[in-house]
């Protein structure tokens, strides 16, 4: 189970922070990303990073601005996110995948949180 939190509305400029838990199962994760899905569009990996702390990827729009961090200890999963733009706003959504390797593709994700929306405005 994946239960995220934070998220609202910010300002351009503003910053935002997200969480996510993960429990149960999905423990096992090896890789964790962010996604996000703004309305009638198809839902991307915005950040990624594995468990071990093996590497992170950030995808080109919001490099430099969001940052991925992961807290083994707590099963927590956080995205960062400064220098927000209105492009930004989106639905967001964490997911874990237990196999190996951290791709960036929604369907190689078996774990998903409910979803967090971020408005900037």
């Amino acid at each position: 189970q994946l239960v995220e939190s934070g998220g609202g509305s910010a300002q351009p400029g503003g910053s935002l922070g997200l969480s996510c838990v993960v429990s149960g199962y999905a423990e096992r994760h090896n890789c964790m990303a962010w996604f996000r899905q703004p309305p009638g569009q198809e839902r991307v990996a915005v950040a990624a990073t594995y468990r071990s702390g093996g590497g992170t990827w950030y995808g080109s729009p919001v490099k430099g601005r969001f940052t991925i961090s992961h807290d083994n200890a707590k099963n927590t999963a956080y995205l960062q996110m400064n220098s927000l733009q209105p492009g930004d706003s989106a639905m967001y959504y964490c997911a874990v995948r237990l196999n190996s390797g951290c791709p960036t593709l929604a369907k190689d994700f078996a774990f998903w949180g409910q979803g967090t929306q971020v408005t900037v405005s």
